[in-house]
């Protein structure tokens, strides 16, 4: 904005020239001579003197009231633009759970980053609740998770389904459940272990009771221990009878970490959930978020193919 006219509100606004001065470290014979090249331009005086300082001539009030609504509108230029920097310099910004990143996102996430060098991408892990907080507060430009059930800002986001899925009960190698196939009633007589757990400032994004997608997993079990942290709950299992609640879908990486899965009955089976793309619809359009998710899409199978391999 104009700095001679930056200066002329700064006086009618602080009443004097003194006042303005000491607001914008200048000298007042400087202020003073700047304000009468403005008036001088315009062919108007903008302020008559009275003992108490300085008011407003007609003509000074239509060009302050003009000069507010310049100022408005080049701040939320600068605003738009400073947005617009922001969103080139970090790309975009993805949530997921822990088995969705170790499954696709580590090899879609590389292969974008390689294809949009100038667009980076932050990954963020979470349960699908932190996850959608994320999302609505935009933090993150989309996620890959479970659908969830009573969602209270449903009209906001746009889900896109990829599949079914469902969890898995996994133990230490030595755990006494894996010698047989088991009964979920034999599995509930010991403490389960949940990684990324739901918070209480999270049940706001739900109407009334929160669904879980393992419902009949976690019934009548003793929560001993829950972590933000999956390798934490990892750490913890190997060193008690605990049992994890996760996704089928994490198998091979917890196969390799010494955790393996327990075998359940065939009537035992557990609930399936529907996992997809969730993405606020405001930012559905965007050709780099538009470019990720065909990306995903694309790879559905290879989600699927995993899950039914394992």
């Amino acid at each position: 904005m104009d700095k001679n006219l930056e200066q002329f509100m700064a006086i009618a606004d602080a009443g004097s020239y003194l006042a303005a001065s000491e607001r914008l470290s200048i000298s007042q014979p400087a202020l003073s001579y700047n304000l009468k090249k403005l008036e001088t331009k315009l062919g108007v005086q903008l302020f008559e003197r009275s003992s108490r300082g300085v008011r407003l001539t007609t003509s000074g009030e239509t060009l302050y009231e003009s000069a507010v609504m310049m100022q408005r509108l080049y701040n939320n230029a600068i605003d738009t633009i400073g947005r617009q920097v922001a969103e080139q310099q970090e790309g975009i910004r993805i949530g997921t759970g822990y088995s969705t990143w170790h499954l696709l996102l580590n090899d879609l996430v590389v292969e974008h980053f390689r294809e949009h060098p100038n667009a980076p991408i932050n990954v963020c892990l979470g349960n699908a609740l932190r996850c959608m907080d994320q999302l609505l507060a935009g933090d993150i430009s989309l996620f890959l998770g479970h659908r969830i059930e009573n969602l209270s800002q449903e009209s906001s986001v746009h889900f896109i389904p990829i599949g079914e899925t469902s969890d898995s009960y996994y133990v230490r190698a030595d755990h006494p459940l894996l010698e047989k196939p088991r009964s979920r009633a034999e599995v509930q007589k010991y403490p389960s272990v949940q990684a990324t757990p739901r918070e209480a400032r999270q049940m706001r994004l739900v109407n009334g009771e929160p669904v879980p997608h393992s419902v009949a997993s976690l019934e009548n079990m003793t929560h001993a221990f829950t972590s933000n942290s999956l390798y934490v709950c990892l750490d913890f299992l190997r060193e008690t009878d605990g049992v994890l609640i996760h996704s089928q879908l994490l198998g091979s990486l917890l196969d390799g970490r010494g955790i393996q899965r327990v075998e359940m009955l065939e009537h035992e089976v557990f609930p399936t959930s529907i996992m997809g793309i969730y993405v606020h619809k405001e930012k559905h359009g965007d050709p780099k978020i538009r470019s990720l998710i065909d990306m995903l899409l694309a790879n559905r199978e290879r989600i699927l193919g995993r899950e039914k391999s394992q």
